[in-house]
């Protein structure tokens, strides 16, 4: 039971860190612990029946390759978008860790093509009506693996991860706590089994959120009040959003509302995707999204988030409990499922019937969404920023501000607190390294990877 390192969590930053350190040094004992089901194993069964079963714990929240990765897989290749991270490490540094994850992705088996690089003509047009809308266009080149894809490569990652580097990785084995001495980490305990190590990487995403942040209280880790995403899911037809999807495929667009000046942006744009659920601890339900490599698997809808990025300052500590309470609001309207409304209804504050969604032109991916008033769920605050956030955005794609246009709710995106790190992410325990979406440092898959690499280099260097 005794290892060099531990890794909790084998989303993309414990992926990339425990691979890193084993190219190193094969000789380092390595494990790696995961809540969730290895990537074969990760079925979700709502994908062919629309009905969900209530898996325990979620196959599309948890599991190798985390919920990100599972989801729709794009690897977003600007130091700008997917975290903070250049501010822990610096720009450059940061770029230089995003092409060499880029070039792993690509060794096992991601497409060559980039999106958003080949039509410089309409991305200027794009970015001049941003410029007019009071938008502003952050250009991020785009690498899209897909849902189906996605899986395959990162089987050829757990794969080469077991067999060719020797890395222990055991599933369905949730870590219950730390074991700290004399405020030093030297293991941790994960289904009443102790684990010892020198190093203890906490690498889990924004499923784990909530459980790292008991940790930090126990624990008394430093840290920081941190960000939430809450927003809700739009749905449109393909033929809106054209333009944006053939010049860039994914438009990151930022807007501060005239009424509030909060920061709202666009997030995982999915052209010819299909909305989804994802449930978190509780069968708490969430909105999500993802779309298919295969034009067979394509759908007539683009789906993206529209999310407002909310800090919180001292004496509220509770991020994650706000978020989780506001899209339990909707979970109870809904029987814990997901809410959908037209536009045009929760413009005029009055939910949305069957008969309604029924004429609508626009018909839902999310076959059990439950037509309902998300003005019964969202505070005013986020209500106000999201419409004039679409009324902004359908300057650019006209129509998207359509009554038809779905909204679904609630869309959250969980951090927990920032946990104050040295510049190589060790926490206020020694020996106790935090890194990814749930340590607040990363928002996607390849910042997460970046980071990884980044903690694992300076493991080694140690």
């Amino acid at each position: 039971m005794k290892y060099d390192v531990i890794i909790i969590g084998a989303g993309p930053g414990g992926i990339f860190a425990a691979m890193e350190l084993a190219k190193k040094n094969k000789e380092l004992k390595i494990l790696m612990l995961e809540k969730g089901n290895c990537i074969e194993k990760r079925i979700c069964p709502k994908r062919q029946t629309n009905v969900c079963i209530g898996c325990k714990p979620c196959n599309i929240t948890t599991g190798f390759a985390g919920a990100g990765a599972y989801s729709d897989g794009k690897l977003s290749l600007s130091p700008d978008v997917g975290g903070e991270l250049p501010e822990y490490i610096g720009y450059n540094t940061t770029v230089d860790l995003i092409k060499y994850v880029d070039d792993l992705y690509i060794e096992f088996g991601a497409d060559k093509r980039v999106h958003g690089l080949d039509n410089p003509d309409k991305i200027r047009d794009i970015r001049t009506k941003a410029i007019q809308s009071n938008l502003k266009l952050i250009e991020c080149p785009v690498r899209h693996m897909g849902t189906e894809v996605g899986y395959t490569i990162y089987q050829r990652i757990q794969n080469y991860l077991i067999n060719d580097l020797g890395i222990d990785i055991k599933f369905r084995t949730p870590v219950e706590s730390l074991v700290v001495e004399d405020n030093a980490v030297v293991g941790v305990v994960a289904k009443g089994e102790t684990y010892t190590a020198d190093k203890v990487l906490v690498a889990v995403g924004r499923d784990g959120s909530e459980w790292f942040t008991s940790m930090c209280e126990t624990y008394k880790v430093e840290t920081k009040v941190g960000k939430i995403d809450i927003g809700v899911r739009l749905e449109t037809r393909n033929e809106v959003m054209q333009e944006i999807n053939d010049a860039l495929y994914e438009g990151k667009l930022v807007y501060y509302t005239p009424t509030f000046d909060d920061s709202v942006r666009t997030f995982c744009s999915n052209p010819g995707g299909v909305v989804s659920t994802e449930y978190y601890d509780n069968h708490l339900a969430v909105v999500n999204g993802h779309s298919y490599k295969s034009d067979k698997l394509k759908t007539n809808n683009t789906n993206f988030a529209l999310l407002v990025s909310k800090s919180f300052t001292e004496p509220f500590k509770e991020a994650v409990a706000y978020g989780k309470h506001i899209a339990g609001l909707g979970n109870m309207l809904t029987g814990n499922k997901i809410m959908v409304q037209r536009y045009g209804d929760f413009l005029r504050g009055r939910r949305t019937t069957e008969e309604r969604l029924m004429r609508n032109n626009i018909k839902p991916t999310l076959i059990d969404a439950v037509p309902g008033d998300l003005c019964l769920v969202l505070p005013y605050r986020i209500m106000k920023d999201i419409i004039e956030m679409i009324q902004a955005l359908d300057h650019i794609s006209p129509g998207l501000a359509s009554d038809e246009t779905l909204l679904y709710g609630v869309e959250v995106k969980f951090y927990s607190n920032k946990v104050t790190v040295d510049k190589n992410f060790q926490s206020s325990i020694k020996n106790l390294y935090v890194l990814g979406d749930g340590a607040g440092v990363t928002r996607g898959l390849m910042q997460a990877s970046a980071n990884g690499v980044y903690v694992a280099r300076n493991l080694y260097n140690e």
